[in-house]
């Protein structure tokens, strides 16, 4: 992976520099805009940011409509920096979506430090959201399966009882128990709505991400790779 690309925006560009030279130290790449325009320009023009620092007190556009522009299209990680520091404003910055909110003056130590905290939250989340299972690739945000790099087309059942599968990974599950946390209520009848479902699940997979379902007999199944 590439070093992580951070916007830096604010108007002064004594701290733009400042901010720039700490950030290089830690092996961030970084951009700069000196106002909210230049920044929305710069943010759309570069898919890979993976984090803005962004003043609020700037000409052209503040941080707080630069904030919104942003929140518009992207979730984006966001450190406001700024020297007002009353809670009316953090309130603010906190309902309009910042991830951390910081008070100038600060040290730059701690904002690389701060940066780094969101970054690694930004990162576990994500990683969270995606399921990687031998050549399967579960994106459970975007509701996509993926075996070996090629969209696979589930109901939205069938998606929910791989994505159950994948996280129970070498469990052996009875079918009650798929059912109780996969349907979501207490199973008394026969065990077809299983057994149906996974077949389906089996020949929409394909024969080798497929057999990665084994079957239990008189019990269940368990998700292996293969």
């Amino acid at each position: 992976m590439g070093r992580a690309k951070i916007l830096v925006v604010d108007d002064e560009s004594r701290m733009r520099t400042l901010v720039r030279d700490f950030l290089v130290k830690s092996e961030y790449d970084v951009l700069e805009a000196e106002d909210g325009r230049k920044a929305v320009d710069i943010f759309f023009e570069n898919k890979d940011i993976a984090l803005v620092l962004l003043d609020v007190m700037m000409p052209n556009m503040d941080g707080w409509e630069t904030l919104k522009e942003i929140r518009q299209y992207s979730q984006v990680p966001i450190i406001m920096l700024t020297a007002r520091s009353e809670e009316r404003d953090e309130l603010q910055g906190f309902k309009l979506g910042v991830d951390e909110y910081i008070t100038k003056p600060f040290s730059p130590k701690i904002l690389v430090a701060r940066v780094d905290a969101v970054l690694r939250r930004t990162t576990s989340a994500e990683k969270e959201n995606i399921l990687e299972c031998g050549i399967i690739k579960i994106d459970v945000v975007a509701h996509q399966v993926y075996v070996e790099g090629k969209p696979v087309d589930l109901s939205f059942k069938e998606f929910e009882l791989l994505e159950y599968f994948a996280r129970n990974k070498g469990i052996a599950l009875s079918r009650e128990k798929i059912l109780n946390n996969v349907w979501d209520y207490d199973y008394f009848g026969e065990a077809r709505t299983i057994d149906t479902h996974v077949k389906k699940l089996r020949s929409k997979l394909g024969e080798k991400a497929g057999d990665m379902i084994k079957t239990i007999w008189g019990m269940g199944y368990k998700f292996e790779e293969n």
